[in-house]
């Protein structure tokens, strides 16, 4: 029986932080919320947490941070069309690549021993939930919107009135998601890395 969902979101590299949240199904009320760090500590997380085979999780992808680095800055970026000319563009230290493979194979490995993971990215999640705003990304103002969207649109009452990192709030829409997942109301939208990448259907 499912009993929890679990959001994390996990930051490009270990100077950047992830955040955990739990979030009990029956209550929908958030029972955990932490940061993480490097990978040892995510490994840690899932070794000390004993709801494994009860629980749904939805881990963001994070952006690789490499492909923005040297004279393909430019040509990286998000709203550039690559695809349809890719004869012109060399992929040279792979910087088509959007998303960072960072914990993947721990992922594999816990969904080959049947732990149910499913990926996300974190903002098409904020977009289905309508929690985007139109402020600069994970800057503070959107830090603050995003909190406040949670708390009054989505019922989180516990959540403190003085800001929360980034991190914890990402994993909260994690936890969203693996819920909306519980309930059948999710879609996948492409697959990484072996696993599916869901979204919200409505």
């Amino acid at each position: 029986m499912i009993t929890h969902a679990v959001g994390l979101s996990l930051g490009p590299s270990s100077s950047v932080e992830s955040g955990v949240a739990v979030m009990e199904i029956a209550t929908h009320k958030l029972i955990y919320i932490d940061k993480l760090f490097s990978i040892s500590d995510i490994q840690l997380f899932f070794d000390n947490y004993v709801s494994l085979k009860n629980s749904v999780f939805c881990i963001s992808l994070p952006w690789d941070n490499t492909m923005l680095e040297g004279k393909w800055r430019v040509l990286s970026k998000q709203y550039q069309l690559i695809h349809n000319e890719e004869e012109r563009f060399l992929n040279r230290d792979n910087w088509m690549q959007r998303f960072s493979t960072r914990g993947c194979e721990l992922f594999s490995n816990l969904a080959e021993q049947g732990t149910d993971i499913s990926r996300f990215e974190v903002y098409l999640a904020r977009q289905k939930l309508n929690l985007y705003s139109n402020y600069k990304e994970r800057s503070s103002a959107d830090c603050k919107f995003l909190q406040s969207a949670l708390k009054f649109e989505h019922n989180f009452t516990e959540l403190p009135s003085n800001m929360m990192p980034m991190g914890q709030l990402e994993a909260i829409v994690g936890a969203l998601l693996a819920e909306k997942k519980i309930n059948d109301e999710t879609e996948n939208i492409f697959e990484f890395k072996g696993l599916n990448v869901i979204n919200a259907k409505y």
